[in-house]
């Protein structure tokens, strides 16, 4: 069955620092581009960061430039996003999904679960 599950979110204070994982069954991640894309309620989806196939180019969207950071384990088949100085408007549910350049989501694609992260205080 081809799937993706994220987890590592939470509930974390500004300026604090997690690390989301997007592992892969039934696929190799590895093939594909993935992107981590987040939800606030009231608010449009937007990509917040890609990783291209086999460690090609990435791409962050502006508000988390220098404080998110996306990577691959291809051995444990798993797109990483390390979040840090988090801010209270990075609060929302993150889904991984297979993706297109720079930064959208693929047709027909495969999405995770999604994970909350809030940000609070």
């Amino acid at each position: 069955q081809v799937q993706l599950v994220e987890s590592g979110g939470g509930l974390v204070q500004p300026g604090g620092s997690l690390r989301l994982s997007c592992a892969a069954s039934g696929f190799t991640l590895d093939y594909y581009a993935i992107g981590w894309f987040r939800q606030a309620p009231g608010k449009e989806r937007e990509g917040v960061s890609c990783i291209s196939a086999s460690d090609g180019p990435t791409y962050y969207t502006d508000s988390v430039k220098s404080r998110f950071t996306i990577s691959r384990d291809n051995a444990k088949n798993t797109v990483y996003l390390q979040m840090n100085s988090l801010k209270p408007e990075d609060t929302a549910v993150y889904y991984c999904a297979t993706a297109l350049p720079p930064c959208v989501v693929a047709p027909l694609a495969v999405w995770g679960q999604g994970t909350q992260v809030t940000v609070s205080s």
